[in-house]
């Protein structure tokens, strides 16, 4: 099993462009003594990109944030490959885009290539490919990404790292548990990165609701991963959910994104509700958004409430007309939440 660890710009690097390497040194010593496979996901591209291109703040305009990016990642893989180099490990870099995970095909092959360099004891350093990243495709940040990194490898526990000792409640105490956070006192992101504890909290949220025990802590210190792959107490925790979804389902729900909705009559809601059965295009009272066959839809109910996610049987305009004998959306490719 693996462990998956993200860390953050504010945490990799200084705010001033430079690399903080006395954090990626000991967390790299963790990941060497930890005796299984980790896989890093790791921030600081841009923030240390900036500085290579003359840049003092986070521009705004998506090329050159691309170009910081694609400036920065060098210097970035660099100090991981440093850092592990000591302890005679060996580093691969791995960037991803969101639609690299969109895809089913896509996504089972980033998974295959992985998995075969964790079993070759390669420690992996992920990073989205903000260097193609658009606004319109993007997993919008890297506790995101973690997330999904950690369902698509099946990973045993998820570390979310920060500069904050976890999630803290509108008192400023510690909440050891993610069950006891309270959505408004959740703070925004910094300036040189996109997250912010609430993009933490939602992303150890998903993770934890495809069965993987998820914590969000410190980053500093010499003992964090260690100690909580261990199961010392650490940070705020969230405990998994006790479902155990297929891979597929899992890929659906996380990774696939919606291109359109349908909204069911109480005929077809319940049919696919309670009675396992597929979704007809002759119970689809509605069809909104641009989609063909294969792409992903969400289906709701006439009062709006989200039912689940499925691969659509046929395009928009079919489905708008309703006919009868066409499956909108087959049992085995659906997704209830």
């Amino acid at each position: 099993m693996t462990v998956v660890v993200k860390l953050g710009s504010s945490l990799v690097t200084d705010g001033a462009g430079r690399i903080r390497r006395s954090v990626i040194a000991a967390r790299a010593a963790e990941v060497a003594a930890i005796g299984e496979p980790v896989c890093i996901v790791s921030s600081g591209a841009i923030a240390l990109g900036l500085p290579v291109l003359g840049m003092t703040a986070r521009p705004r305009s998506t090329p050159q944030l691309q170009a910081a990016s694609a400036a920065g990642q060098v210097r970035l893989q660099l100090a991981w490959e440093a850092a592990f180099r000591t302890h005679r490990l060996r580093v691969a870099q791995v960037l991803l885009s969101a639609g690299d995970l969109g895809e089913r095909t896509s996504y089972v092959n980033v998974r295959n290539a992985l998995n075969a360099l964790l079993r070759l004891g390669v420690v992996p350093v992920v990073n989205e490919n903000d260097a193609t990243a658009t606004d319109e495709i993007t997993f919008g940040d890297n506790d995101a990404l973690a997330a999904q990194v950690a369902v698509l490898l099946g990973a045993r526990l998820l570390v979310l790292l920060t500069e904050v000792d976890g999630v803290h409640g509108a008192s400023a105490e510690l909440l050891a548990s993610g069950d006891a956070i309270d959505e408004a006192a959740l703070g925004m992101g910094g300036p040189l990165g996109r997250g912010g504890m609430a993009s933490k909290v939602a992303a150890a949220r998903l993770a934890a609701e495809a069965g993987i025990p998820t914590v969000i802590a410190s980053g500093r210190g010499e003992s964090v991963v260690r100690a909580i792959a261990a199961g010392e107490a650490r940070g705020t925790a969230f405990a998994p959910s006790a479902r155990q979804p297929s891979a597929f389902k899992l890929w659906l729900r996380h990774a696939k994104p919606a291109s359109g909705t349908l909204v069911l009559d109480d005929g077809a809601r319940d049919a696919v509700l309670t009675g396992g059965r597929s979704l007809l295009a002759v119970g689809v009272v509605s069809c909104d958004g641009s989609f063909e066959q294969g792409d992903a839809v969400e289906l709701v109910s006439v009062d709006g409430s989200a039912i689940g996610k499925g691969i659509a049987g046929a395009g928009a305009a079919e489905l708008r007309a309703r006919p009868r004998g066409v499956e909108a959306v087959h049992r085995d490719r659906l997704v209830l939440y």
